[in-house]
């Protein structure tokens, strides 16, 4: 395998911009680098939850999708290109119909928390959804493929699913928001 970087710093963002995979270059605050960062910046908050000790199908689960936003941010550093399959979203659906099978229906909002874990995998569904929002802005302007969009909606939704059973696996409840206007 050929070296994919041999040189880290090349000086050609000096002057606040920086290269696409198709050669061409843009400035660094575009939606197209907000994007690319927030998908690269969620990779890493799963990266920080994948430390934590978590059951097989969520580690399993976690490492494939930390695959899927590589070639997301590949997908999006290239305009016009596609990396992320429909096959992806569906297998995000089985495994959230999976882990939601196991769980109680809510009663109420949680807020993030329970074990460090779930509160990370909070983290990560958070940035998810800001991800998902820089790319569905972007998408008003350049071409995004539908298909990224379903991949980060259903991951955030994934994500607090996976909240929850992290926080029932470690017999942790969840942290119910307790509406201050309806106590008495």
């Amino acid at each position: 395998m050929a070296n994919r970087l041999s040189k880290i710093y090349t000086r050609t963002g000096d002057d606040g911009t920086t290269g696409l995979g198709d050669g061409s270059r843009i400035n660094k605050d575009s939606l197209r680098v907000e994007a690319m960062g927030d998908v690269d910046e969620l990779n890493a908050v799963i990266g920080i939850l994948l430390t934590e000790p978590l059951s097989e199908i969520i580690v399993s689960t976690l490492t494939r999708v930390q695959h899927d936003l590589f070639d997301l941010g590949g997908e999006i550093c290239i305009p016009g290109y596609e990396m992320v399959k429909a096959e992806r979203v569906s297998a995000l659906e089985a495994t959230l119909d999976q882990l939601n099978d196991q769980l109680e229906p809510l009663q109420e909002f949680i807020l993030p928390g329970g074990t460090r874990a779930a509160a990370y995998c909070h983290l990560a569904r958070t940035v998810c959804r800001r991800a998902e929002r820089q790319l569905t802005r972007l998408s008003r302007e350049e071409t995004v493929t539908p298909v990224s969009l379903q991949y980060l909606n259903r991951l955030s939704d994934l994500l607090f699913v996976m909240c929850r059973i992290i926080n029932k696996n470690a017999n942790q409840a969840d942290v119910l928001w307790k509406n201050k206007n309806q106590e008495k």
